[in-house]
């Protein structure tokens, strides 16, 4: 549990420090919606690019582990939008919705916790569950909420007003951009590979510090929700992955061991980035990403202790 708590600590105090300035007023009224709006648009590109254009295909190549981490997120992700969906929520809410029961934060809790659990071997999968989550988790997502913004009766007209939204998304745009220049075979330049790191070093905290300014300017009650989505997170991801990655793929045993403790991490920051981004309610997702937080405190522990 001392491992899990290190690991979590960091992000309670940024939550907490954005939290502190916007009650004290060292943040203004508009922080949380610029401080995202700095992530969307400079920050996560820039590491989905990274990220994208510095991958090699024999590095991310797994074809078991790929499927388990594929199948079982975006199982989740479809059925919790269908769910949310049905009971009336809006297209584009209740896909925010599924993004924050299925969007493991891989990157930042994931990567440090699977090399402390599983040495050096660990870092692998967890970067290749990190490609899955932040670019093709994340563009679905996008898309299925850019189809639920539309209000155009033709089909034709729909469909080109989503591309013509895709094309203008950064979020989108830049892996793509980053696949290409990876397809190239080029290396990135000194001078572009520090100004993208350096940009990318930054999504995190701001990203955290922006939930904490936005928790501390919105009415308590008003998750309604959220529970359910940090159950399936915590419980029903995990859960259907290690059935996956056990009983059906049969995977062996280190990358078995890293996809459930990828699955069981809390819900990362990329839902409410796109909740803030779309100008959408995100007090579901913001509670999500807190309660997941500290409620994998346990889970995570528990995980640990099952797998020795």
């Amino acid at each position: 549990m001392t491992a899990v708590v290190n690991v979590l600590l960091p992000i309670f105090g940024l939550i907490l420090a954005g939290y502190v300035c916007r009650r004290t007023g060292c943040l203004g009224e508009t922080a949380a919606s610029e401080l995202n709006r700095f992530v969307v648009w400079l920050c996560l590109p820039a590491l989905l690019f990274t990220a994208t254009a510095t991958a090699s295909l024999e590095a991310i190549w797994h074809p078991g582990f790929i499927a388990v981490v594929c199948i079982g997120t975006l199982f989740v992700f479809v059925i919790t939008l269908l769910y949310r969906w049905r009971g009336e929520r809006h297209l584009a809410d209740a896909s925010i919705d599924g993004l924050s029961a299925s969007y493991a934060n891989t990157g930042y809790i994931g990567i440090p916790l699977c090399v402390l659990v599983l040495g050096d071997e660990g870092l692998e999968p967890a970067l290749v569950a990190t490609l899955i989550v932040v670019c093709v988790l994340f563009s679905i997502a996008i898309v299925c909420v850019e189809v639920g913004l539309q209000s155009e009766g033709s089909a034709y007209h729909a469909v080109r007003k989503v591309l013509v939204a895709l094309a203008k998304n950064p979020l989108v745009v830049s892996p793509i951009l980053g696949a290409g220049w990876a397809a190239s075979g080029l290396a990135l330049p000194e001078a572009a590979s520090r100004f993208l790191d350096m940009l990318g070093a930054a999504t995190t905290p701001c990203a955290l510090v922006s939930l904490g300014a936005f928790l501390a300017q919105r009415e308590r009650g008003r998750a309604q929700g959220a529970a359910g989505l940090v159950g399936i997170k915590l419980i029903v991801h995990p859960l259907l992955v290690w059935l996956l990655a056990s009983y059906v793929f049969q995977l062996p045993a280190l990358w078995a061991k890293a996809a459930l403790l990828l699955s069981a991490l809390p819900t990362g920051t990329g839902p409410f980035m796109l909740a803030e981004y779309y100008r959408r309610e995100a007090s579901v997702v913001a509670s999500s990403v807190l309660l997941s937080t500290v409620g994998s405190v346990v889970t995570l522990s528990l995980c640990l202790h099952w797998l020795g």
